[in-house]
């Protein structure tokens, strides 16, 4: 069975995107050696990412050009050779490598790729995917990455979800630039 797995980064104040979508001041300091080894560690995985829509097109409008590959060639490398689904009911076709567009519903259609054997999946981004299939204890570890910023405005991963879902601590792990590492699991 596939593990499914959120890797985000939020601020102090529990924001993943600020109140227009943008998540640019997430970015790091191009010499945080710690930081890119980390980042450069994660993108070398060989499961499969799982976007919606929005995320899908802003990774798509960077990862496959000259720039992301200049500025950070192993994860622009990672980022283009991994298998990725996207989950759209409005767009047509993706053209980013290695892309597969779905249209069915969410819930049923992870729940049933979840039951198959074959490599892990991760969402990146994507907070309306996270919002619905957390209430379905579908997700398995949530990775978050808290920053030391505080924006006081934006929007959660969270938006819409209207019951309790309690959550165990795994692990942690505190980088020099301050941000954290937490990650947790469904409490069952």
């Amino acid at each position: 069975m596939r593990r499914l797995t959120v890797f985000n980064q939020v601020t102090l104040d529990g924001y993943f995107t600020d109140e227009t979508g943008d998540m640019s001041f997430f970015h790091k300091a191009p010499d945080d050696a710690e930081w890119n080894e980390f980042v450069a560690g994660n993108a070398s995985s060989d499961g499969i990412l799982l976007f919606g829509r929005v995320t899908y097109e802003m990774m798509a409008s960077f990862w496959p050009t000259p720039q992301a590959h200049a500025a950070m060639p192993a994860v622009a490398d990672g980022m283009n050779r991994m298998h990725k689904i996207v989950f759209s009911r409005t767009l047509a076709d993706v053209t980013w490598s290695n892309t597969t567009l779905m249209k069915g519903d969410l819930v049923t259609e992870i729940r049933k790729l979840k039951e198959t054997e074959g490599k892990d999946i991760a969402i990146l981004g994507s907070g309306t995917l996270v919002a619905q299939l957390t209430p379905h204890l579908l997700i398995d570890e949530y990775q978050l990455v808290v920053n030391p910023l505080v924006i006081g405005k934006g929007r959660t991963m969270f938006d819409g979800i209207t019951e309790r879902v309690t959550l165990k601590p795994t692990k942690s792990r505190t980088f020099r630039n301050g941000s954290m590492l937490l990650c947790y699991e469904p409490a069952k």
